[in-house]
């Protein structure tokens, strides 16, 4: 009965009746619309019938699919066609793309007429991008995506498997069209918001085929012949056109995976599309159109191409969708998500050429919430430890993705563990320093190592250095403190990690480490800037830093003072500082210079001596040039603005004039060029120094040395000396008083100006440690004398018995007033006395007063001791000892008795 029912149409079900009418019966006319509207309503008004409704369309479809129905023949004849548009007109009125059978007849058409021998050309549909083949196929789609539309009810789930059934089927076949009506479809349903959740749909099919399609490289080469050889002819060139079936089936495959991500991403009851499994197959596939994008992109696009590419190129397809994908990510998937975005570029050799590495970070990176930025810095460098026996170029390439990516994560955070992402780097540093050394990466010259390149590994060692810099950009002050805190403990440094026997030079490979290190200082501290300079530059990095300077090496101290020059300079001050020379008015530097604050006083107060015994030093190298001399005067001009106080600009003064004295010296072994360069260095900055304490007196005396130098001597400006080929003289034994800058002079001109004679009237003598003493290789007498000279003239007893304690009335005011001039002079004397003691007369002397001095000193702490820290009486009173001695006796205190006032 059921079989006698099927074949009668009025005994069919009502949804079966429905269904067929849907159906126009010339496939051409398309879907009918109201028999549409009539199966909608229909399925509306009884939701339990979707499910048998998607099953009899999924039927028919499949039966259509299965049987392969791609139209019947059409017969055209060409003997009533006389001109070319007659035929491209007839042409066109087939709304399919069509290929002939015999393509050497249709290329006999010429341009006016067609002969009438050629008969009639039997033409065949072909699946083609401008239409699709099945029209039955297409209607059944059509009506599955508007009931999919138009039901959103508790029964869907049930048609959504016969939808998703169909759609599975179109994309199982092997014919491009059907492919891409399938994944069309797809994408329509992804849009679809359900009401209620699937616990048993899965979506691995398509992830996987969608994922294939993107590779797709489809070519039919019987079609590109033929399609070759029919765009030769001049009759059909311009209407029918070469269709890359390949690029539009990996556009189609795009579509579906981002309908895939859109419809389980946000569905907790859904298979999770984060799981490896399913991100190793969704975003290489990404990645390779991607990179095919930047492949086409680089040649010309043909003419038949250029209107496909003018709508939309799969490289931008892929790129929004890539975007998509990694904005859903949440904190616990962007591991699994940028997991194979590292496999990709490893199993392509990616890492080389870098320009389409760094493009797929900055994608992700500003793709990702700016929070999860550290999560993809950590797996860079986790990355990066892998690699570290790959070649130079890939691990140059991950750390110039490094580098971007570092960039971009500024405005997020680099995470918690900062000292993580320097202790990664400065590794690869030392092992790239290390290859560079052993020629190999396993530390053997065996045969059969792979044998290393030095400039790439130097490139590497490059790129570690300013990613380096990039990451410290990104952190605040207080983490770039600890961060140069860290790089510090990791330099060897001299007498502290680092013992030599004496005289033995410093390992090769230390010195690279030291210089490498060094460097990586120098871009941590640029920009960087503080209000507490105590807080920022503690003794344990200070300290070791400075102990750099001593180094017989031009390039470390160079180093070392391009850092402190970076520590130093708060106000952008430094770059008015970058040439040494003589300006006559420093108001057009525009220098910004505030108030020095209590605690930069303090900083001062306790490394300013440090810092100047260090530029003393350090203008004594013999192999220092014109940039370490610029370096120095920046110094100079640096700690004149920046922390300068009026102790601090007395203390300078008294540098400068040294350095002068230094250059006079010939006990040094200098160089001319070395004599002269610091002759120059003390007069650029005394003619800076002089205009900043705006004294007219101290101006006018510099200005005038300045103008005799200029006439006599130009050698001793930096004008004459810091030139590509300077005239020297060839010595400088006669040098002139009046082109020296005299300390009495300068003394007593800003003694006037309420500076401190005393320290203004005082040589200026750097104090040595043991290690600098070491380091700096100096053995004089005259330079292990420290800045004790100075406190030995004011403590001598010589000065005590001059001066009594008297009462002071106005007759010592007056007096002291009249004879200040003499008395001046007679302490200026009194002090070169003893400088000259100490620099002339024999060790054992000086070795004899000294000991006097401690002794004295000794036996004064001794009666200082004797009055602090003797023990208070007890309440209880002494006792006394078996010899007669009394003895304090230790008293419980529950056994004193105290006063009643002092009793609570």
């Amino acid at each position: 009965m059921t079989g006698v029912c099927g074949c009668c149409g009025a005994l069919r079900p009502r949804y079966k009746r429905l269904v067929d009418n849907i159906f126009p019966e010339d496939p051409e006319d398309g879907l009918v619309k109201a028999n549409m509207e009539k199966l909608t309503f229909y399925a509306l008004s009884a939701p339990e019938k979707l499910d048998r409704i998607g099953a009899y369309l999924s039927e028919r479809l499949s039966r259509d699919v299965a049987r392969h129905r791609y139209g019947i023949g059409q017969d055209l004849s060409l003997s009533s066609l006389k001109t070319k548009s007659e035929l491209i007109k007839e042409l066109k009125k087939i709304s399919l793309v069509m290929h002939v059978d015999d393509f050497m007849c249709l290329k006999s058409v010429k341009l006016k007429s067609a002969p009438a021998s050629l008969g009639i050309i039997r033409f065949r549909f072909l699946e083609s991008e401008t239409c699709p083949p099945l029209p039955y196929v297409c209607i059944a789609m059509e009506a599955l995506d508007q009931l999919l539309m138009a039901c959103h009810c508790q029964s869907i789930n049930l048609f959504v498997e016969s939808f998703l059934k169909m759609v599975r089927k179109l994309l199982e076949s092997d014919k491009p069209n059907l492919q891409i009506l399938g994944t069309n479809s797809f994408v329509k349903f992804a849009n679809i918001e359900e009401d209620t959740p699937s616990y048993h749909r899965s979506y691995d099919f398509f992830v996987s085929r969608f994922s294939e399609m993107c590779h797709s490289n489809y070519e039919d080469p019987d079609i590109r012949t033929k399609i070759r050889i029919a765009s030769n002819s001049v009759t059909i060139k311009g209407f029918l056109s070469c269709v890359n079936v390949a690029t539009r089936i990996r556009m189609a495959g795009i579509k579906g995976l981002q309908g895939v991500v859109r419809k389980t991403v946000n569905d907790e009851l859904q298979a999770n599309i984060w799981d490896p499994q399913h991100m190793d197959k969704i975003v290489p596939s990404l990645l390779f159109n991607l990179q095919s994008g930047e492949r086409t992109e680089s040649r010309s696009p043909s003419p038949l191409q250029a209107s496909e590419k003018e709508k939309e190129s799969p490289a931008e397809l892929t790129e929004r969708c890539f975007r998509e994908l990694l904005g859903r990510a949440a904190y616990g998937n962007i591991k699994n998500a940028v997991s194979p975005v590292l496999m990709h570029l490893d199993n392509h050799s990616l890492w080389e050429g870098k320009t389409f590495a760094v493009r797929c970070f900055k994608i992700i990176m500003y793709s990702i919430q700016s929070q999860h930025s550290h999560l993809v810095i950590q797996q860079l460098l986790g990355h990066l430890d892998a690699n570290s026996k790959n070649s130079a170029k890939v691990r140059a390439g991950i750390v110039e993705v490094l580098l971007e990516a570092a960039a971009i994560a500024a405005s997020g955070s680099v995470g918690p563990t900062v000292l993580e992402v320097f202790n990664t780097l400065l590794r690869q540093l030392r092992l790239s320093v290390d290859y560079e050394l052993t020629g190999s990466y396993d530390g053997s010259t065996n045969i059969g190592t792979r044998i290393i390149k030095a400039h790439e590994e130097r490139q590497l060692q490059e790129a570690v250095i300013r990613t380096i810099g990039s990451f410290a950009n990104t952190l605040p002050t207080y983490q770039r403190s600890e961060v140069m805190l860290f790089i510090m403990g990791k330099i060897p440094v001299p007498g502290v990690n680092l013992t030599l026997p004496p005289n033995e030079p410093v390992p090769q490979g230390t010195r690279m480490i030291q210089i490498m290190l060094l460097k990586s200082l120098v871009q941590v501290t640029t920009g960087f800037q503080t209000t507490n300079m105590l807080t920022a530059l503690p003794d344990t990095f200070l300290d070791p830093l400075l102990s750099f300077s001593l180094i017989n090496h031009s390039e470390v101290r160079l180093l070392v003072l391009q850092i402190l020059l970076s520590l130093i300079d708060r106000h952008d001050n430094r770059p008015k500082f970058s040439k040494i020379r003589i300006i006559s008015d420093i108001s057009v530097l525009k220098l910004k210079v505030d108030k020095c604050s209590r605690q930069d006083n303090l900083f001062m107060k306790k490394h300013g001596q440090h810092l100047c015994r260090h530029i003393y030093l350090g203008c004594k190298e013999l192999n220092s040039d014109q940039q370490h001399y610029e370096t120095l005067y920046a110094l100079l001009g640096l700690l004149s603005v920046e922390l300068a106080n009026e102790e601090v600009v007395v203390d300078l003064i008294r540098l400068a004039l040294a350095l002068q004295d230094l250059a006079l010296s010939t006990d040094e072994g200098l160089t001319i060029y070395n004599r002269c360069a610091v002759h120059a260095l003390s007069a650029a900055y005394l003619n800076l120094i002089c205009q900043l304490t705006t004294v007219p007196a101290f101006c006018q005396h510099i200005h005038e040395v300045i103008e005799a130098r200029q006439k006599e001597g130009p050698y001793l400006l930096p004008e004459g000396v810091f030139l590509e080929h300077p005239k020297l003289p060839p010595s400088l034994e006669k040098v002139e008083s009046g082109v020296l800058f005299l300390q009495s002079k300068i003394a007593e001109v800003l003694g006037g100006s309420g500076y401190n004679t005393d320290r203004l009237a005082t040589p200026y003598v750097p104090q040595y440690t043991v290690d600098e003493d070491r380091l700096s290789k100096r053995k004089s007498i005259g330079e292990t004398i420290s800045l004790q000279v100075e406190v030995e003239s004011r403590n001598s007893p010589e000065k005590e018995e001059r001066t009594p304690a008297e009462e002071i009335t106005f007759e010592t005011l007056k007096s002291a007033i009249v004879d200040s001039a003499g008395m001046e002079e007679q302490e200026r004397e009194r002090r070169r006395q003893v400088v000259e003691k100490f620099q002339k007369a024999p060790f054992e002397e000086i070795a004899a007063h000294c000991g006097a001095r401690a002794t004295m000193l000794q036996n004064k702490l001794n009666q200082i001791f004797e009055i602090t820290i003797r023990p208070p009486p007890s309440p209880s009173g002494t006792i006394s000892s078996g010899y007669g001695q009394s003895q304090s006796r230790s008293v419980p205190i529950y056994e004193m008795k105290f006063p009643d006032l002092c009793v609570y």
